[in-house]
């Protein structure tokens, strides 16, 4: 369980103070997946380099019993290695895990990621899905429990996009938490157990899906999938 405790985080600017996040209090339960939406600027890839350790808040606390990792936007910017295999195995082998553990662990996580194929594929050819996967089956490898995948679908087309959402529906299964944060809510809200907005640093809706459906999403700036869809299975590539 990840316990976020009224946690603030301000910068100055030019004009003054800005207040990026403002007393953010949440749960997020174990074993679950949870999407947080909000438009640009509302301080989710703020609040998960929180979450992750990558920033200090000003105030407030972040509880977890262990370190989250984190898959940022532009996974391409995580591959360190020549090739899949290669570049899981980087994080294994700087923990510290002998080689023969470390073979076990990159194995585990191309099955999981579905990558054993491109195992020896230059990485950096793999599709913007692969690369992705790629940057999720590092996770695995260094055993995170809770994988935080932030704009998973940015600028991937419609395979890529399949492709993400069915590693997401694998790592629920191996009861991983997974925290996806996206305004692209018709991709992957019929994933989620829970729901969260962000506005303005503020958290302003943490509930169901099936009850998140029924509010008045546009007044936080996001468009409501079921303008498009008919119901909350749909909203799933």
């Amino acid at each position: 369980m990840i316990k976020i405790n009224n946690v603030s985080k301000s910068f100055l600017t030019q004009d003054g103070t800005f207040e990026a996040l403002k007393n953010i209090s949440l749960t997020i339960k174990d074993n679950s997946c949870t999407v947080i939406a909000g438009e640009n600027g509302s301080g989710k890839s703020l609040l998960m380099s929180v979450i992750a350790g990558l920033e200090a808040p000003d105030s407030g606390s972040v509880e977890c019993d262990k370190k989250p990792g984190l898959v940022f936007q532009e996974a391409e910017t995580q591959i360190l290695g020549e090739t899949p295999e290669e570049d899981i195995a980087f994080g294994p082998s700087n923990l510290g895990f002998s080689k023969s553990m470390t073979d076990q662990m990159v194995n585990n996580a191309l099955e999981i990621t579905a990558l054993k194929e491109k195992k020896d594929f230059p990485a950096r050819f793999l599709s913007g899905g692969e690369k992705r996967r790629l940057a999720i089956a590092c996770m695995i490898a260094m055993d995170f429990s809770t994988i935080i995948l932030d704009e998973p679908y940015a600028n991937l087309d419609y395979t890529g996009v399949k492709q993400v959402n069915s590693l997401i529906k694998k790592l629920k299964s191996e009861n991983k938490t997974v925290i996806i944060l996206t305004h692209e809510l018709e991709k992957c809200l019929a994933l989620a157990d829970d729901f969260v907005v962000l506005f303005r640093g503020k958290t302003v809706y943490h509930d169901t899906p099936q009850n998140a459906l029924k509010e008045n999403l546009e007044k936080w700036n996001i468009r409501n999938p079921l303008n498009s869809y008919k119901k909350l299975e749909d909203l799933v590539w």
